[in-house]
């Protein structure tokens, strides 16, 4: 049967919503959407496209869930939107010996899909919404990867669209077992290579997915700013013990106070937020089904907030995570620690926040915080000329299983950090700039003013932390002196970051773009690029480059 894809124009009542994603900074005037719900609509498509001249100029993009945080998907050389959020299905393929879950699923569909019809997980991340086929593809985590690793270590095997000779679309299934290199430098590709690169990728199938625990304890605390105002050598503290405490953990070398407790179990987001939000916030979730899970939490806070108290006086006391911060919903009913079926709790922390405006950036961290970073923090977080309750970094525990797989195993090359850290800054439009009588995108492109603040503070907050290497979270490099004792790894793919290709002003480490985000893997990468997609058909601003040299 041959395929159908369904076109929307811009005369279609639904242009509008699918010409752009979550984030409302980026619009795009696609000729038409498709909407695909097989493979072979994804094939018709981009056959289409490619054989249209009036296209050699623009771009084809493809979104599943919709959460790029640049304008790689919607931006206005964007010709062709392939939207295969109706490719949904997650089953077992027995020819494959694995199961499948096609690329516009959602972290929601693979949690509920899989967990409640067979028991086993996929180590994804948190927000529900976020499709799979950028997620996985850029090397997805979640609170389940300290203890079971990342997404892409369980992937078996891949479907894209790809056109190799420029012209003729076609399907492609690369396994991690092929033997044929070139299929599988295509896998390999997509076990951290980030999405828009090589192809449109349809299909993945895993193989050895973990069970995650039956029940999970879970707490949610938070500390009031105005208590780190009064004592803020103590708000520096919580900064510096946490980061100790999973640089001590993933050495071994967690202080004797812990005995023989263990937390590969235990993943952790701890929300700095901008001090006009009220609370910083703190999110804990470890394996409930061990008799000792209570115990081990409450030595965790206990040791983070060590300096918290002086005899019975409490100068800084735990209160509700009782309002939204970043991406996650108020938890306040979590703070008293909870145990919960790990899919109830799950399904707790499943939100995508409100629609706005947003910029982020990224960062590994294989050590705990310097002085200097620590210093940074607190006084960008504190900064009297800057408020907004939605400007935060939050810092996400990391390491575990994660780290025992090798660095040239998948194309995630950063597996010795112990923190990721992501920067977020989010906003509305709130000024009708363009007199209309409503607030909309339109009064974004007509007063770059709304969004100029948020940039500015994001911008200037990474740029201090980051100082001594250059204004980035820069890779160890013996030829470069400022990165040689860096305690960072570089930048994560799936949170992109522009910024990172401006030499001039933002990123003055010496290191390119991608040696930040691959390190050693932009080369074999390449390699992929050049065998799959030569004529540069799947770009973006960050997207892997065809080689120049043979």
């Amino acid at each position: 049967m041959a395929a159908n894809p369904i076109e929307v124009s811009p005369s279609d009542a639904r242009y509008d919503a699918l010409r752009r994603g979550f984030n409302q900074r980026w619009i795009a005037t696609p000729d038409y959407v498709v909407v695909a719900t097989t493979a072979d609509d994804v094939v018709e498509a981009v056959a289409k496209f490619v054989g249209n001249p009036a296209h050699s100029k623009r771009r084809i993009t493809v979104r599943s869930g919709g959460h790029c945080y640049e304008n790689f998907v919607s931006s206005g050389d964007v010709g062709v939107i392939i939207d295969v959020s109706q490719m949904n299905r997650v089953h077992y393929d027995p020819e494959m010996k694995a199961y499948c879950v096609e690329a516009g699923a959602t972290n929601w569909h693979s949690t509920t899909q899989l967990y409640r019809s067979t028991g086993l997980a996929l180590p994804g991340g948190s927000c529900y919404s976020v499709g799979l086929g950028g997620h996985v593809s850029g090397g997805g985590y979640g609170m389940l990867s300290r203890q079971f690793g990342l997404t892409v270590d369980y992937l078996y095997a891949v479907e894209v669209v790809t056109v190799a000779d420029g012209k003729q679309p076609k399907k492609t299934v690369a396994r991690k077992d092929s033997t044929d290199a070139a299929l599988h430098d295509l896998w390999w590709a997509h076990t951290g290579g980030g999405g828009g690169n090589f192809g449109v990728i349809t299909r993945y199938w895993f193989r050895d997915l973990p069970s995650p625990p039956a029940q999970v304890l879970a707490r949610s605390v938070a500390w009031e700013w105005k208590d780190f105002r009064e004592h803020p050598e103590l708000f520096k503290s919580l900064v510096r013990r946490y980061g100790q405490f999973f640089e001590y953990e993933n050495s071994g070398k967690l202080p004797a106070s812990f005995g023989t407790y263990t937390f590969q179990d235990m993943f952790t987001l701890l929300k700095l937020t901008h001090m006009s939000s009220g609370k910083v916030g703190l999110t804990i979730q470890l394996d409930g089904t061990r008799d000792d899970s209570v115990a081990r939490l409450a030595a965790f806070l206990d040791w983070i907030t060590k300096d918290f108290k002086t005899g019975d006086t409490y100068h800084v006391a735990e209160t509700p995570l009782d309002r939204a911060i970043g991406e996650h919903p108020a938890q306040g009913a979590l703070f008293i620690p909870t145990r919960l079926p790990w899919l109830t709790a799950t399904q707790s922390l499943n939100e995508s926040g409100p629609n706005r405006c947003g910029k982020y950036k990224s960062a590994y961290m294989t050590k705990g915080f310097t002085d200097h970073q620590i210093e940074a923090i607190h006084r960008h977080l504190t900064d009297p000329h800057y408020s907004n309750p939605d400007a935060l970094v939050q810092v996400d525990s990391y390491g575990g299983a994660i780290n025992k797989v090798g660095a040239k195993d998948t194309a995630v090359p950063q597996r010795s950090s112990v923190l990721k850290l992501q920067y977020q800054a989010y906003w509305t439009w709130g000024t009708d700039a363009d007199k209309n009588g409503v607030y909309d995108y339109r009064d974004a492109e007509k007063d770059p003013g709304i969004a100029a603040p948020h940039l500015r503070w994001i911008r200037n907050f990474y740029q201090d932390v980051y100082g001594p290497t250059g204004g980035v979270p820069a890779v160890v490099d013996q030829a470069l002196p400022a990165t040689r004792t860096a305690n960072t790894d570089g930048c994560y793919i799936n949170y992109p970051d522009v910024d990172l290709l401006d030499v001039q002003h933002f990123n003055k480490s010496g290191q390119p773009w991608h040696q930040l985000y691959y390190k050693n893997s932009y080369e074999r990468l390449q390699r992929a690029k050049k065998l799959w997609d030569p004529h540069n058909i799947f770009r973006h601003d960050q997207s892997v480059t065809v080689p120049t040299t043979p």
